[in-house]
C-alpha cells in the first residue's frame, strides 16, 4: 500500500495550456475594379461639390445685379417743398371778404430715369381741421426725370371759404404771433420707365405754412419739405 503518498505527475512538454499566441491579420487584397470605383466616386463626389459651388456662385451674382438693377430702377415718391405763403389783409377787420391765400410750392421728381405722370391735381387748403379753400391747380400731366417743377395757387373769392367767426380766429392767431394752415396738394399719379408705366397711385402731399402777424410765412416753415402719403 501506499497510502497517501503523492504520486508525481510528469507534464509532456509542450501540453501545458499558456497564452494563446497573437493571431496574425489578414491581408485583404482589392481587386482592381475596386480601386477604379473608389476612384470613380471620388471624382464624383469633386465634379459634384464643383457644379454646385459654380451654381451657387452664379446664383449670387445674378442676386447681387438684380438688386443694384432693382435700386437703380426702384421709382421714389416725388418730393415736395413749401416755398411760399402769403395771407393778405390779416390785419384788417373785414378784410374776409377781400382776403386771399397765395401759395408757392416745388414738386421735385428725384428718379434717375423715371418719370411722373400725373393726372390731375386738387389743393385743399385746412385752418384748425376745417376746410376753408380748394381748387383745381393747373400741373403738367408729365413731370420728367431729375426735373422741379412750380405749384402755384391762389384760394380767394369762391375758393376760400372764411366766414367772420374763422377770421376772428385767424386774427387771434396772427396777434399771437402764428397762424397755422395745411396746403394739401392730392392727384393719381404713375411711373413711366421707358415705355413701362406702373399703376396708378393717388398721392397726398401735406405741407404745414405758418404765417407771422404780417401774413407772410414764418422762416421755419420756409423750403420745409412736405409730408407725402400713397394711398
Amino acid at each position: 500500500m501506499y497510502g497517501n503518498d503523492h504520486i508525481p505527475v510528469h507534464h509532456v512538454p509542450g501540453s501545458h495550456p499558456g497564452p494563446h499566441p497573437t493571431p496574425k491579420p489578414i491581408k485583404r487584397h482589392h481587386s482592381t475594379k475596386y480601386y477604379l470605383q473608389r476612384v470613380q466616386d471620388s471624382l464624383t463626389t469633386r465634379a459634384t461639390k464643383m457644379v454646385c459651388t459654380v451654381f451657387l456662385s452664379l446664383l449670387a451674382i445674378i442676386g447681387l445685379i438684380t438688386f443694384i438693377v432693382w435700386l437703380s430702377l426702384r421709382p421714389h415718391r416725388p418730393r415736395f417743398f413749401m416755398r411760399d405763403f402769403t395771407l393778405t389783409g390779416l390785419a384788417q377787420q373785414t378784410g374776409f371778404g377781400n382776403a386771399q391765400i397765395a401759395f408757392k410750392v416745388d414738386a421735385r421728381n428725384s428718379n434717375q430715369n423715371i418719370g411722373v405722370y400725373y393726372e390731375a391735381m386738387e389743393g385743399s387748403l385746412y385752418y384748425r381741421n376745417n376746410v376753408i379753400g380748394s381748387m383745381q391747380i393747373p400741373f403738367p400731366s408729365y413731370q420728367g426725370p431729375k426735373n422741379t417743377t412750380k405749384v402755384n395757387g391762389v384760394f380767394n373769392g369762391a375758393t376760400l371759404t372764411v366766414n367772420s367767426q374763422g377770421w376772428s380766429e385767424i386774427q387771434n392767431d396772427g396777434a399771437d404771433g402764428t397762424v397755422m394752415f395745411i396746403l394739401e396738394l392730392t392727384s393719381v399719379i404713375k411711373f413711366k420707365i421707358s415705355s413701362w408705366e406702373s399703376q396708378r397711385h393717388r398721392m397726398h402731399a401735406t405741407c404745414d405754412a405758418g404765417v407771422g402777424s404780417n401774413g407772410t410765412l414764418l422762416s421755419i416753415y420756409k423750403d420745409k419739405r412736405c409730408t407725402v402719403d400713397f394711398a
